[in-house]
């Protein structure tokens, strides 16, 4: 049997731009707010495609192309951060750039294994085999690569993370996001290469077509990973609608109010926690006697614990701290985790502040990361926080998990991107993050959209954007762990290293015979 040559293009480079131009908006209209899963899919075939052949100055030009393709629109929210400044557009052009730079170099690993393997081994389904999982899990490590440097990382738009609302969301509970994304990758490249055998001998082709059929059947009717009822736990989820954006302005205790406002739902309800967004005080409340007196009010008027965030200062650090506070003030608190580089604080800053000046200047805040467990103990129910950014880190919510959380508690401020995709973006994380664990999950923000979710992601209530109010459910308590969380450490370090060798190995030995 022979093949195409290995060494030659599918598509001339002006059909492999518009194939990557328009696969990268497919993979944007994947995730909300358009939500079309399925895309997924086809981005990531005309991607692959684009790519086979290539050489690596073309698969560079082709993966960057994709990358801007995909990110530009997806993140267009990063524009608004600065509000109507006239360089708001510069956050965005570089964060999107910067990932895309990213897409690029691995579409040259990609590329390069398309021609190495044809290089080493013969035609047949050990080849087809072979650099279906290579390029899948290329593909995967270069998006664990982006999702963790520099700086801590942006594993936003992971493909895996588009699934929230499809059947495939539940393959995450037994083998993690990064799984999910080699599967879904796997199954795209089997189903290409198997393309590639029927172009030749179409009779033998057929049967390299059940592979990727009876994987992408595999997941679809998978079940969720069962954990076990340990009970149910009433919050009340408030979403004040306050001035909670970095450049908003109004009185100083403007977003206490509006959140004590709608706190006043939950007078009479008998919950045994409050959860307040991220940034939902607007102050320092441990350096503000006035403000401390009235959250020990209101934790008395509602007759629970109220989970309350703000600004703290700790010596000369500044963390981004939940509190559990109490009639007599605060119980437990943690940090958060990850903060966001360019947003909560600034990298290098004496570097950047040379680069620009003007808008380095703006970001006043330097919040330091936090290293406190992310579990709460709450009246002997465990509750693991992870607030804003923390939501995208696998190893923070697998670490909530471990120490025992029955329910997870995600606080957010989506207020500096009113008006856009982004906070419809972290609640699909949070749903998916839901499926992962079989937890309940309590999502709250500033402005919208608040949700509580339910362990298999279903949407139990919630408070649509702009709007104040609260939510009040009896949330169901878990216990177990899924394989997804057991195993997303071992599965991230073999997926990240695992391809990336292999493809190195394979570049070896066609170097070797091409020399012989």
């Amino acid at each position: 049997m022979t093949s195409p040559a290995p060494d030659r293009a599918i598509l001339p480079l002006w059909a492999a731009l518009v194939a990557a131009v328009v696969g990268g908006l497919a993979l944007d209209a994947s995730f909300p707010s358009l939500g079309i899963w399925p895309l997924a899919f086809v981005s990531v075939a005309l991607s692959l495609v684009s790519l086979i052949g290539r050489r690596v100055w073309s698969a560079s030009v082709v993966g960057l192309v994709y990358g801007l393709a995909f990110y530009l629109p997806h993140i267009d929210w990063a524009a608004r951060f600065l509000g109507d400044d006239p360089l708001n557009w510069v956050p965005w052009v570089a964060l999107a750039g910067v990932e895309s730079i990213f897409m690029g170099a691995g579409a040259i690993v990609i590329a390069l294994a398309y021609r190495w393997i044809s290089r080493v081994m013969r035609p047949g389904p050990w080849r087809l085999a072979a650099t279906s999982l290579v390029v899948a899990g290329v593909w995967t490590s270069r998006e664990l690569i982006m999702g963790s440097w520099p700086y801590g990382g942006f594993p936003w738009g992971r493909i895996g993370m588009s699934q929230s609302e499809s059947p495939l969301a539940v393959v995450t509970s037994w083998v993690g996001v990064a799984g999910l994304t080699f599967l879904m990758v796997l199954v795209v490249a089997l189903a290409i290469e198997a393309v590639r055998v029927m172009r030749v001998r179409r009779t033998v082709g057929w049967w390299a077509l059940t592979a990727p059929a009876l994987l992408l059947i595999a997941l679809i009717l998978l079940p969720q990973f069962p954990t076990a009822n340990a009970g149910s736990f009433r919050v009340v989820a408030v979403q004040g609608n306050g001035p909670t954006a970095y450049l908003d302005q109004g009185e100083r205790y403007d977003v206490l109010d509006a959140q004590l406002q709608a706190t006043e739902e939950a007078v009479g309800v008998d919950p045994d926690l409050v959860v307040w967004p991220e940034g939902g005080v607007g102050l320092d409340p441990l350096d503000d006697a006035n403000a401390a007196a009235v959250l020990d009010r209101a934790t008395r008027m509602v007759g629970a614990p109220i989970l309350l965030n703000a600004a703290v200062p700790d010596g000369d650090l500044v963390f981004n701290r939940s509190m559990l506070w109490t009639a007599g003030g605060v119980e437990q608190s943690h940090d958060k985790r990850y903060p966001v580089p360019f947003g909560e604080y600034v990298p290098d800053r004496g570097l950047y502040e040379k680069i620009v000046p003007s808008l380095i200047g703006m970001i006043g805040r330097e919040y330091e990361p936090g290293t406190d467990s992310p579990v709460m103990d709450i009246d002997g129910v465990q509750a693991a926080l992870a607030i804003c950014f923390d939501v995208l880190f696998d190893q923070h919510i697998e670490e909530g998990i471990s120490g025992g959380a029955q329910v997870l508690i995600f606080q957010t401020n989506n207020a500096d991107f009113r008006g856009t995709d982004e906070n419809l973006q972290q609640l699909a994380f949070a749903r998916m993050r839901a499926i992962e664990s079989g937890r309940s999950v309590v999502n709250v923000s500033t402005v919208g959209t608040s949700q509580v979710i339910a362990p298999d992601g279903t949407t139990i209530d919630q408070i649509g954007v702009d709007e104040q109010g609260a939510i009040i459910a009896d949330v169901e308590l878990r216990d177990g762990t899924t394989p997804g969380i057991l195993l997303g450490a071992g599965i991230r370090g073999f997926l990240l290293w695992i391809p990336l060798v292999s493809a190195a190995i394979f570049g070896v030995l066609a170097s070797r015979l091409q020399r012989g």
